[in-house]
């Protein structure tokens, strides 16, 4: 079930940063607080191939997300000692050195759970051992969410493990947000920062659709 238009879920979490801090966050508090917007990514697992990728990725735009009073936090089921092994380890060696944005450490997955976006799969009963089991390895999709100063979700994405993210659409979802939020227009298809946008009537989009 989608939570566009909803508020994010008022949960704590425990978060680690390059400094070998442990912190707790709150998304929603965080949005409000600092009356700021907020990209939150969940990646499967520390210490493997696509992830990091993306994690240098989301680190590269930083200050362009800042520059749009954006907040990135990155989320993963892992424990915050995992998330500081992983920081404090080079590139070279596999490791994420030089991230700066805090990493939620959802080891209870309580978040995740909330949020509908781990891998599980159906539980069943082994006879052998009288217990029942869950088929799946427990861990997130990579799952993308924007929330604005209220802590109102207004973008989610989900999608498999193979497939790596492309950070650019995001700032593009934050720009054309913050576009509506200040002016009341509606940003058609692939609009970017300084292209027409649409007032909410039929001769406005008759006028776009006849000059592009």
């Amino acid at each position: 079930m989608s939570l566009v238009g909803k508020k994010f879920p008022n949960l704590e979490v425990d978060a680690m940063n390059e400094m070998g801090d442990t912190f707790k966050v709150n998304v929603l508090e965080e949005a409000k607080k600092n009356n700021k917007k907020v990209v939150l990514f969940w990646y499967p697992k520390d210490f493997t191939y696509v992830c990091p990728t993306e994690i240098f990725a989301f680190q590269e735009a930083l200050k362009e997300f800042e520059s749009k009073n954006t907040m990135v936090i990155g989320a993963s089921c892992d424990t915050a000692e995992v998330h500081f092994a992983w920081l404090s380890t080079s590139k070279n060696n596999g490791g994420i050195e030089g991230v700066t944005y805090p990493l939620l450490a959802d080891t209870n997955r309580n978040l995740s759970s909330q949020l509908g976006i781990l891998q599980t799969g159906e539980q069943h009963y082994d006879e052998e051992t009288d217990t029942i089991q869950m088929e799946g390895p427990n861990v997130t999709w990579r799952a993308t969410y924007l929330i604005d100063e209220e802590g109102t979700i207004f973008h989610e994405s989900v999608n498999v493990e193979p497939v790596g993210r492309n950070i650019a659409e995001y700032l593009r979802m934050v720009d054309a947000y913050t576009h509506f939020q200040k002016h009341g227009e509606v940003c058609p298809a692939n609009w970017e920062e300084g292209k027409d946008t649409l007032k909410e009537n039929r001769e406005s989009v008759a006028s776009y659709l006849s000059s592009h």
